[in-house]
C-alpha cells in the first residue's frame, strides 16, 4: 500500500516527555510504510526541525491553541490542503480542537491520545480539561494513551473496558540507557562532581506538574544531613525564573545545577545516583522509565501511576504531604559506581522501541488499510 501519512498534532513543543515519545517513534518507524508530519504551535521553543526533515518528515508550524479561531483556521487549511491520512492528536483533553478541524476538513481517522491527566492544584488548566474532558469521544475514531491509568481518565471506563483504546507505551531506545562506568565519570567531571558525592536528579520541564520547587524545599534539608550532596536539573519551561530565585532564596547554589534542555539525558543518567520524581499528576512518567532502564532507583509521588514501576525494587512511590518522608528517601542517596543491566526487563515490560515502533506502523496501516476499504 502507499506511504500511510500521519499529521502529528505536537501543540506547543518545549522538549518535554510527549515529545521525546513520538520522536522516538519517528525514528524507529519504517519510513517507506508511514511518514510523519508534525504540526507545532508557533511558541514552541524546541522543535527538532533539522531532525525531522532528515527522516523525510515536515514541519508545519500553526497559531497557538490559545488564539483559537486563527488555530482553527490554520489546521483546516493546513489539512484540506495536504490531506493527511491520520490526524494522530497529542494534546490530551484538548485534542477536541484540532480534531474538530480534522473532521471538518474530511480527515478519515482521527486519533486522540491521552497522555496525562490532571491536579486540583492547576485551578484554571484542570478546570478546562474538566469541561473537554466529556467532549473527548466526539470527534476521534480512535483512541490511544499512555497507560491504562491516563486512558481510563480522560476516555473511561467504558471505552477502555470495551477495548477500544490503545495503550501506547513511552518506549526508549534501551541500548542508550544502559550503565556505563566510562560515561558516569565524564559526566561527573562535567557536573564538577566528584566519586564520592551523591548526585539526586531530576528531569522534566520546569512546571507545577513536575514539581521543582517542591524537590528544592526538600533538598535544602537534605542538604543538612548530607552537605556533599548535588541536585541536577534537565530541562527548562515556563517556571525556570521561579526555580532559580527560590535556589538563591534557599542559599543552595553551591548544591545546584540548572541544565536546561539536553539532548544528553540518558549520559546524565549515568551520572545521577537518585532519580527525583516529584509529579503532581502525571498520565505515566516517561523520565521514571528511562532512570530504570539505567538501573537507578527512583522516588516518585504516589500521584505517577503504579505502571511506571516496571522493574521491583527500583521505584518508591511516596505521598506528597509527607515532607520527613521525602527528605529520608533522598537523603538515602549514595554514589554506587556499579549498576544491573536492566534491558531484558525493560524489554519484557513493553518499552523496547523497536518493538513499538513496528507494532504502530502495523496499527497506522491497519487504520488507513480499512478506511480505505469502507469508502
Amino acid at each position: 500500500m502507499p506511504v500511510v501519512r500521519v499529521a502529528q498534532i505536537m501543540g506547543r513543543m518545549m522538549g518535554g516527555g510527549v515529545e521525546a515519545t513520538i520522536m522516538n517513534h519517528y525514528r524507529h518507524i519504517d519510513h517507506d510504510r508511514v511518514q510523519f508530519d508534525f504540526i507545532v504551535d508557533d511558541d514552541s521553543t524546541v522543535v527538532p526541525r533539522a531532525e525531522i526533515e532528515s527522516l523525510g518528515g515536515r514541519v508545519f508550524v500553526v497559531p497557538a491553541y490559545k488564539r483559537l479561531p486563527a488555530y482553527l483556521r490554520a489546521l483546516r487549511v493546513l489539512f484540506a490542503e495536504q490531506r493527511p491520512d491520520i490526524v494522530h492528536s497529542n494534546l490530551n483533553s484538548l485534542s477536541v480542537f484540532p480534531l474538530s478541524a480534522a473532521k471538518k476538513a474530511g480527515v478519515p481517522v482521527r486519533i486522540a491520545h491521552s497522555h496525562s491527566t490532571s491536579n486540583p492544584g492547576e485551578r484554571a488548566k484542570t478546570a478546562m480539561k474538566m469541561v473537554l474532558r466529556p467532549f473527548s469521544r466526539v470527534y476521534p475514531t480512535d483512541y490511544a494513551a499512555c497507560s491504562n491509568f491516563a486512558a481510563r481518565w480522560l476516555f473511561g471506563d467504558k471505552l477502555v473496558d470495551a477495548g477500544r483504546v490503545r495503550i501506547m507505551k513511552n518506549a526508549i531506545d534501551v541500548d542508550r540507557f544502559v550503565f556505563d562506568a566510562a560515561v558516569r565519570a565524564a559526566k561527573r567531571a562535567e557536573l564538577g562532581v566528584d566519586d564520592a558525592q551523591p548526585v539526586i536528579g531530576q528531569v522534566g520541564r520546569m512546571c507545577f506538574q513536575k514539581n521543582q520547587m517542591f524537590t528544592l524545599d526538600v533538598f535544602a534539608r537534605v542538604l543538612e544531613r548530607r552537605p556533599d550532596a548535588v541536585l541536577v536539573f534537565a530541562g527548562d519551561g515556563d517556571m525556570m525564573p521561579r526555580v532559580r530565585d527560590r535556589i538563591r532564596e534557599l542559599g543552595i547554589e553551591r548544591a545546584v545545577r540548572v541544565l536546561g534542555v539536553r539532548d544528553d539525558v540518558h549520559e546524565l543518567y549515568q551520572a545521577f545516583d537518585m532519580l527525583a520524581f516529584p509529579s503532581t499528576y502525571e498520565g505515566l512518567g516517561m523520565a521514571a522509565i528511562e532512570a530504570q532502564a539505567s538501573g537507578m532507583p527512583v522516588i516518585a509521588s504516589d500521584q505517577v501511576p503504579d505502571e511506571a514501576g516496571i522493574i521491583p525494587g527500583l521505584v518508591r512511590f511516596l505521598p506528597l504531604d509527607d515532607v520527613d518522608e521525602w527528605v529520608d528517601a533522598l537523603a538515602s542517596a549514595d554514589s554506587v559506581a556499579e549498576r544491573a543491566d536492566e534491558r531484558d526487563a525493560v524489554c519484557a515490560a513493553g518499552y523496547d522501541i523497536e518493538d513499538s515502533a513496528a507494532r504502530l506502523c502495523d496499527w497506522y496501516e491497519e487504520l488507513a488499510r480499512k478506511e480505505g476499504n469502507e469508502r
